[in-house]
């Protein structure tokens, strides 16, 4: 499938998917903001600035998943967050990422701005398409992979995308969700920061 045909039908296949999950998990939304609330307090969303396509900065919008006190992530992750992570619902805002056009369903996950003087020029190829709420990486282990091997896969995808894979990665995503597999690193509250390639 060519490009001209391909990126066409995935943006479609992005607005009306994100757009139908937005809307269906509306109510499952309605509950997990006032949880946040109560438990938390404000703000319900967490925001921060992440690399797109081309490294064209937007904000991503997830659920707030931590305290505001605490020098690490693990003093910080709360054990409503850790529920929350480990369901993938503080991911549910991020479908209004999608509709914008900053994101797609399937593509490299988002990752730190520091990051991009990091990466090798391979590694860096992973920003020449959207960046996406699932991927090859994510339904190949998720955070239990080394980054490495994650950020290796991400440039897979970019050099062997289509419809077909988009599909196939969108239909493995439900297992990996459901099994709570690889959403965090081990020994650590979510991941440990990529460093650079040796």
């Amino acid at each position: 499938m060519s490009g001209q045909t391909y990126d066409p039908l995935k943006r479609a296949l992005d607005v009306v998917g994100a757009t139908s999950l937005f809307v269906v998990t509306l109510p499952v939304q309605a509950v997990v903001a006032a949880l946040i609330r109560l438990r938390l307090g404000a703000p319900i969303l967490f925001r921060q600035d992440r690399p797109g396509r081309n490294n064209e900065i937007f904000t991503l919008v997830k659920f707030r998943t931590m305290a505001d006190s605490g020098a690490t992530d693990a003093e910080r992750m709360t054990p409503l967050g850790q529920r929350l992570r480990s369901l993938s619902l503080d991911e549910l805002p991020t479908l209004i990422n999608v509709v914008r056009g900053h994101m797609s369903l399937v593509g490299p996950r988002p990752l730190l701005v520091a990051y991009l003087e990091r990466y090798s020029p391979d590694q860096a190829r992973r920003h020449e398409v959207r960046p996406g709420i699932t991927g090859l990486a994510q339904v190949s282990g998720r955070n239990g992979l080394p980054w490495e091997d994650r950020l290796a896969l991400d440039v897979a995808y970019v050099d062997s995308r289509s419809l077909r894979t988009d599909l196939a990665i969108l239909a493995k995503t439900i297992l990996p969700v459901l099994g709570r597999r690889g959403i965090t690193e081990e020994g650590a509250a979510t991941m440990t920061e990529f460093q650079g390639s040796q």
